[in-house]
């Protein structure tokens, strides 16, 4: 019987063996599932393999979490030894960049220091401007560009420094393994900036003209607008804030976005509501005192204007009915606004007769205009287009980048005049712009440049009476003067143009083969440009009330053109 016992055992150990190699061989059965099939031979050794087998995985599991724990541990003290030290650390930590600048090791005033070097060079460098052959800049300053340098490294001075240990535990493991890149936030005045954009969409080659109007004697006349391009200024201010943005100041160039827009229909209804006014006599009253001038009656037939706008032409010509008032300011007497405001003169070349012409014809034109109180004076408007028909001659104007002849050239003389004969007058001003370059009849800061159907000066008189305008140009001399009546307080002023940078001239050869090679010739002497802070300074009995600022204005630089011959 025992020795069929040790037989019925062999047996069953022969029977494990086979099972254990065919499982090595298929890779299906791990050792704990072999010592377990070897301690089915009774349930005492099965037991006790079990508990083998649970006490192996148990130190097992108890070393790798002791493992972790005493990573952990390693970790946390010395994290916190450097946090500890880190908190008595006068310098940014490693590992902390400013805008990829690395401020590694350096003090808060070595940061600053190094970050303005950096900033500062950016905010005097313009930012160039292209479209096609036109180039303009943009000028940092001008635009009130900040960085908040200060900020940015209070912020990477900061990690590793604060009150809770673990908090500058975590920054300091993040900013060893994984680096710190802290921005500098920029600001601009965006309202300049928008207006600086538009004040060169005004000098673009092709920009959309709308349509316009002026009143020739009785006659009004319809200027058909004309299909162009206008800055895109959402874009333009989208690209110049990522140039500013940029540390790379090497390529400050952008390409001037634009679009091409159609000038909006003519509406003749709106028009008539704008000019239609009835006769008015001037009159003034004593008690109150108050002057009303007089009112010229204006009218036109709109079914037939809406005929003439059939036909597909450049300009229209609608006749006017006028109806002259019975009593006007002039018969009344100069007494009824005789009292000087303002009053500004300029000086011209009389040689220059068709430019003379011009001047002489804007004062005409101006002279004698009123302004009722609250009333908005439009120069475009009051010299009208600038036609051959109209007795304007071609004078010398600016045009991308060049002095080139211009039918109605110098007028935008007269409307400096104005402007600065206005400024005295204290009216408030709507609408002006600088020159493209700078002026030899005003100091810079101190003109204002027009241009039919897109730049236009205007002034609003926010006095208690009328206003009226008296200008002559004659012998060389050309003189505009505001008349009106003095209030109980009545301020002088005074103008102070502030050069912030000067842009200097760029030489452009251009090839004439009418010029014998080896030669040159210059066609356009250079001129510097510059940016310009105008403060007016109002007084009252010759004590300074207030200082503010006027105007910022960025004048071109005009090159200097030199024609080389390629004639052989």
């Amino acid at each position: 019987m025992k020795k069929k016992e040790e037989n019925n055992t062999k047996v069953k150990e022969n029977k494990i063996e086979e099972k254990i190699v065919k499982n090595k061989e298929n890779s299906k059965v791990d050792n704990d599932e072999i010592k377990f099939e070897k301690s089915k031979e009774s349930p005492k050794k099965q037991e006790k393999d079990m508990k083998e087998m649970h006490m192996e995985k148990k130190q097992k599991k108890w070393s790798i979490i002791t493992a972790i724990i005493v990573i952990i541990v390693i970790v946390l003290f010395v994290s916190t030894i450097f946090a500890l030290v880190n908190i008595n650390n006068d310098k940014i930590m490693s590992g902390i960049s400013i805008e990829g600048i690395d401020m590694s090791g350096l003090s808060k005033e070595e940061a600053t220091a190094k970050l303005e070097l950096i900033y500062n060079e950016k905010k005097e460098k313009d930012i160039n401007l292209i479209y096609n052959d036109y180039e303009t800049t943009l000028n940092p300053t001008l635009m009130e560009v900040n960085y908040e340098i200060e900020q940015a490294v209070d912020n990477a001075y900061e990690i590793g420094k604060k009150d809770n240990i673990f908090q500058n535990n975590y920054e300091i493991l993040f900013t060893l393994i994984s680096k710190k890149n802290i921005p500098v936030e920029m600001t601009l005045n965006e309202d300049v900036t928008r207006q600086t954009i538009e004040d060169i969409g005004v000098n673009l080659p092709g920009i959309l003209i709308q349509s316009s109007y002026s009143i020739e004697e009785n006659e009004l006349i319809i200027t058909k607008g004309k299909k162009g391009i206008v800055i895109d200024t959402d874009t333009l201010l989208n690209k110049v804030k990522e140039k500013l943005n940029n540390t790379n100041i090497s390529d400050y160039y952008i390409e001037i976005p634009v679009l091409e827009k159609e000038p909006d229909e003519i509406d003749i209804q709106k028009i008539h509501d704008e000019i239609y006014e009835e006769a008015k006599d001037a009159y003034i009253t004593e008690d109150p005192f108050e002057v009303y001038p007089e009112v010229e009656g204006i009218d036109f037939d709109l079914e037939a204007a809406k005929n003439i706008l059939q036909e597909d032409k450049e300009e229209y010509v609608i006749p006017l009915t006028i109806t002259e008032p019975e009593v006007t300011l002039k018969d009344i007497g100069p007494e009824a606004l005789s009292d000087e405001l303002g009053t500004y003169t300029t000086r011209y070349d009389v040689s220059d007769k068709d430019r003379s012409t011009n001047l002489e014809l804007a004062c005409e034109k101006l002279n004698d205009q009123v302004i009722l109180p609250g009333e908005t004076f439009s120069y475009n408007k009051t010299l009208g287009a600038r036609t051959i028909a109209a007795g304007y001659k071609s004078a010398k104007i600016y045009s991308n980048g060049e002095v080139v002849d211009g039918l109605g050239g110098g007028i935008c003389q007269i409307s400096s005049t104005l402007y600065n004969a206005v400024l005295q007058a204290n009216l408030e001003i709507v609408e002006r712009r600088n020159h493209q370059f700078v002026t030899s009849y005003v100091p810079a800061g101190r003109d204002a440049t027009v241009a039919y159907g897109s730049t236009d000066f205007r002034f609003k008189n926010t006095r208690d009476y009328p206003v009226r305008i008296v200008a002559t140009a004659r012998n060389g001399i050309a003189t505009i003067s505001i008349y009106g009546i003095k209030e109980d307080v009545e301020y002088t002023f005074d103008f102070t143009p502030k050069v912030i940078a000067t842009i200097p001239y760029t030489t452009q050869y251009i090839e004439d083969s009418s010029l014998p090679v080896g030669t040159e010739q210059v066609k356009q002497k250079g001129a510097n440009g510059l940016q310009v802070e105008t403060y007016i300074t109002k007084m009252l009995d010759g004590k300074v009330v207030s200082t503010t600022l006027l105007s910022k204005d960025t004048y071109n630089a005009m090159p200097r053109i030199v024609l080389k011959g390629t004639k052989k």
